[in-house]
Order: structure tokens, then sequence, then C-alpha cells
């Protein structure tokens, strides 16, 4: 397969396109001629002006057109232009660009926050990206509106709504927006001088520099964020814990990803004790943690360290009962990582049942994922009917944009 630099422009244009949209609607969507279209699509005519106009309706920067850039990866053009939309919304915000002169009351945006989050745990991260959008609008404007005494929760909702920007962007590899946008959480956390959310950003900066393969970095924040917040169990409330959880659960992964398995067990001991002491699954600031979401993530990080036996006990103790009390996104999660297992363990057919059954369940979920493409790669022998269909069910999810994938930077 060519790489994106080597077609020519008029094949870019056309591929960004997509089979959804006719020469005709883009023509209609840019205010050009139909001509001037088929030209540009030709590689006979493209000047200044048809590029940028093309670009603009297509949603993407004009390097993406002139093969200077590769498209993001399994996006469709509705979800290039919520990436380009977000991007704005971050750095209008951020400079006080505002245009709301009504903001809701905090109640309100309390509610819409938690809305929004319960979206992107379901695992639909375009949905939860278009909504951070006006919640970060109207979380600003909230700001502006407050007086400068009461203004803390209304940073503390502010930096939640820049670090769901952040981790819309970070994982369908806009670094540069996740970049920008969990710089801005961390100083609005600042400003709340809420010791919870500032270590909530720190971790979430770590997993910016994790997706972007700098992991003494990852590791030195996830450490840091989770010592910032160890509470007395005796005395730590649930949101208390739900941090601290996650946040040794999260230091655990990154010191899997540096195969220091010392440190990785330490972290998931303490993952395992805040999860035993939480006793449930408990949702706070955006995040969720408790005792299934500590068993469920400790396979991931035991197949990373390559410790198969282990993972594969772990998969044995998790039942359906305990599976259901997930947010979709880390049920979905799970499920990859226990075929993972499964195909290090050579259960091959166990394998492409278990991440079939994710991709027919959560396939807008899977367009976002490297993981079905490793662990096809890792299934040696088996059922070839279940491979055949596997495949196909990748390639539908990484080709639903119109375009070939990007190769991704790292595959963390």
């Amino acid at each position: 397969m060519p790489q994106w630099s080597e077609y020519t422009d008029g094949e870019r244009i056309k591929i960004l396109r997509g089979m959804e949209t006719r020469q005709s609607d883009l023509a209609e969507m840019t205010g050009l001629s139909l001509q001037t279209i088929q030209q540009a699509e030709q590689g006979k005519r493209l000047t200044l002006r048809t590029l940028i106009r093309i670009a603009d309706a297509l949603g993407v920067d004009t390097s993406v057109v002139l093969g200077q850039q590769a498209p993001r990866r399994s996006m469709q053009r509705d979800d290039r232009a919520m990436v380009r939309d977000l991007s704005r919304t971050v750095h209008d915000t951020a400079a006080g660009l505002l245009d709301i002169t009504d903001p809701p009351a905090l109640e309100e945006l309390r509610e819409a926050s938690k809305a929004c989050w319960d979206t992107y745990w379901r695992g639909s991260y375009m949905e939860a990206g278009a909504l951070a959008r006006p919640l970060l609008e109207q979380a600003a404007a909230r700001l502006h509106d407050q007086p400068a005494d009461e203004q803390a929760e209304a940073w503390g909702l502010l930096a939640d709504a820049y670090r769901l920007a952040a981790y819309v962007a970070n994982l369908i590899g806009s670094r540069d927006l996740a970049y920008a946008a969990i710089g801005h959480a961390q100083h609005a956390a600042e400003q709340a001088a809420d010791d919870v959310r500032r270590a909530l950003v720190m971790s979430g900066r770590s997993w910016v520099y994790l997706r972007d393969t700098r992991l003494a970095d990852a590791l030195t924040l996830a450490e840091r964020a989770a010592t910032d917040i160890e509470p007395k169990f005796s005395t730590a409330t649930m949101e208390q814990l739900v941090a601290y959880g996650s946040h040794v659960n999260f230091a655990a992964v990154v010191a899997s990803r540096m195969e220091d398995k010392e440190r990785a067990a330490d972290y998931l001991s303490q993952s395992h004790a805040t999860g035993a002491r939480m006793g449930q699954e408990y949702r706070a600031h955006g995040t969720v943690f408790g005792p299934v979401s500590a068993t469920t993530q400790a396979v991931g990080i035991n197949v990373a360290l390559g410790e198969t036996g282990k993972a594969l006990s772990l998969i044995g103790d998790i039942k359906p009962v305990h599976e259901r009390v997930l947010s979709g996104a880390a049920r979905n999660r799970y499920a990859m990582d226990k075929a993972l297992a499964q195909a290090d363990a050579k259960l091959w057919d166990a394998s492409l049942e278990t991440l079939e059954g994710a991709l027919l369940a959560a396939p807008q979920w899977a367009r976002h994922q490297v993981l079905p493409s490793v662990i096809v790669s890792r299934v040696a022998t088996g059922s070839t009917t279940r491979l055949r269909r596997v495949v196909e069910l990748i390639g539908t999810a990484s080709s639903t944009g119109g375009f070939p994938p990007a190769t991704p930077r790292n595959a963390l």
C-alpha cells in the first residue's frame, strides 16, 4: 500500500472525499463548480483558493491534501471536522475569546460534565469530543461571570472539560491538541486549588507522554500523581480512593511498558488494595475505579510484562457478572487484553472468539484501536472462517474513513 505522500494531490482529495460524498456534494460544500472539483481530482488544476476551500470542506489541514501530513487514522470527514472545531475551541477559550452571554449555572454545568464523561466512558469518543466543545465554551463563560471569590468550582469544571478534550485528542492521535488541552487543564486545576484534580491532570499528562513514547517522563509523572494524593485508607472518601486507585494502576501500566516487573508489581498490589477497600466500582471527576477495574486492568499489565500465566489466572476469576459493572470502554479494553493473553497462550480459537465478540459489540470504539491487528498478527492458526471474519471486521473498522490507515506512532 502506498504511503500517503506517494499519492497525487487529486488522489488524496478523492480518498478524503470518500464514498459517502459525491463530487457534486463537494462542489456544493465548497462553493466551487463541479468542473473545478473534477479538475482538482484529475490533477489538472489545483489553485490555492481551491485547495483552501476543499481542505476546509473535508475538515483537514491543507498539508494533508498536499501529502505533507497523513490524515488521522480511521476518521471520517465529520470526525475530522469535529477535531478541528474542538481544537479551535480549546485555543479560543484559553485565549478568552467567548461569545456566550448567558452561561448555565454551576449545577447545570456539573450535570453536563457528567453526561460528557459518561459518553466518553461508553467508548463513544467522537461524540464525547463533539460534546466537549460546548462544555468548554460554557464552563469558560461561567468562570468569566463568576464573582472573583467564588471561582474555584468553575475553574475545576473547566479543568475537567480541558482534560476531556485532551483524552479524546490523545486517543485519536491528535497529539498537539492533547498537549495543548492538558496544559490548559493543568492551569485551571491549579486555579481551582483542588489536589485531586491536579493529580488527575498530572496523570492525564502522563498518559499523553506514554502515547508519545516518552516512557521515563510518563512514569515520573504517574508516580508523582499517585504520591501526591495517597490517602489514609481509614479516613479516605470514595472520591479520593477512585483518584488514588486509578493513579497507581496507571503507574503500573507505565512501569509494565518499561518492563520494570518489580515496580509494576508494587503498584498493582496497591491498586488491588485500593479496589478491595472500595468494595465496588465508583465514578468521580470523570474517572472510574474499583475492585473489578483493578483486576481487569491487571490483565493487560501482566500481558505487557509477558506474564501470560498470571493474566490467564486473573481472567479465570473474572465472571460475566463482574464485567457488567464496567464502563463500555473498560469492558472493550478488557476484551482486547483477554484476546491478547489467549493469543500469547496459543489459545487461538478462543482469542479469535473473544476478539470477534468485541469487534461486533463495539465497532465504533474499535475504529480507534490498534490492538485488534496486533492480536490477529499473533494468531498463527485457528478457525479459518472466524479468522477471515475478524480480518474483515478489522478492515471495515480501519477503513471507515475512506482512506488507508496511517501507521500509528506506537502501539501503546
